[in-house]
């Protein structure tokens, strides 16, 4: 292949990877999570991976090489995983090296790279729709008494959030009479009236539906 037919296919798949990675972030991404400083680290990380595995390509590089290029990447930003840093967002980072990979990759032909590419965004798509399990949410909360039977724990938990889903036991305090929990509930259906908020109640601290917590003490299932 001479230097401007191999100019045309990155140009090509260049094209392809630009309006894949600009659907997922300014069409699906910010407009459900509305995290404007990730935005350009997906595309910065997408870009430059698709420039390393096309300019690998060019000076003779295998896709065996490309490929385990693209590997290390997704292996190295398991470190992602925090507070920081959702679990939703790691799936964006992940779909956007991928992306990059699979449209700078060479000897894939374009069509299947764009096959491959609206895979990944259908599948992003609906496995981030806010729809899907609309109601599960995720909260820590602090109880002023400690449970000693788990009946008693799951109604004082319905009657506060909602139908508890399960939990996990962060902190039991026998000198303050507490225990922090990490809950995994469902919430009411909206009341005709309004919409339904979880009701506020003393020494309760929540968190959204996608953050993580990381406890300062073992966990013990309950």
């Amino acid at each position: 292949m001479n230097a401007p037919e191999n100019f045309g296919e990155i140009a090509a798949h260049l094209g392809l990877d630009l309006a894949a990675v600009t659907l997922l972030t300014f069409g699906v991404f910010y407009p459900r999570h509305r995290r404007r400083e990730l935005v350009p680290a997906y595309l910065a990380l997408n870009v430059a991976l698709f420039a390393v595995v096309a300019a690998l390509a060019s000076a003779g590089g295998n896709g065996g090489l490309a490929l385990g290029f693209g590997l290390f990447g997704v292996l190295s930003i398991v470190r992602l995983r925090s507070d920081a840093v959702q679990h939703q967002e790691v799936a964006y980072y992940f779909i956007t090296l991928v992306l990059g990979l699979l449209c700078g990759l060479p000897g894939l032909s374009l069509p299947m790279a764009t096959a491959l590419s609206v895979v990944l965004l259908l599948v992003m798509y609906v496995a981030d729709h806010p729809r899907l399990f609309a109601r599960d949410r995720r909260a820590v909360i602090t109880l002023d008494a400690v449970f000693r039977e788990e009946t008693a724990l799951r109604a004082e938990l319905a009657r506060r959030l909602g139908e508890p889903l399960g939990w996990t036991v962060q902190e039991v305090d026998y000198v303050r009479d507490l225990m922090v929990l990490e809950v995994r509930f469902r919430q009411p259906e909206p009341s005709r009236g309004g919409k339904e908020l979880v009701r506020a109640v003393p020494r309760m601290t929540g968190t959204n539906r996608s953050r993580t917590i990381t406890p300062a003490h073992p966990k013990e299932t309950v």
